[in-house]
């Protein structure tokens, strides 16, 4: 959905820009949603569903081995 690609830029912008007080927070509750979304993305490229310009099969499985990450850097640079 557009909402989730809302809320992923807005997650990681916030990792960027947060304050150090701000940051275990703000990491916690973008692994958590980069972790929730993850089904999704399974389910997208397992049903070939277009969304978001990742219009095939290769796209949305290279999307999939990057999100894993973006769970790993949320985490790391908040120093979990």
């Amino acid at each position: 959905m557009v909402y989730s690609g809302i809320a992923e830029m807005a997650l990681g912008s916030s990792l960027m820009l947060c304050n150090k007080k701000q940051q275990k927070p703000v990491g916690k509750i973008a692994a958590a949603f980069f972790t929730a979304v993850f089904p999704g993305n399974i389910s997208q490229y397992a049903h070939h569903r277009d969304a978001f310009g990742l219009d095939s099969d290769k796209k949305r499985f290279v999307r999939l081995l990057f999100q894993p990450l973006l769970v790993y850097w949320a985490l790391k640079c908040t120093h979990h």
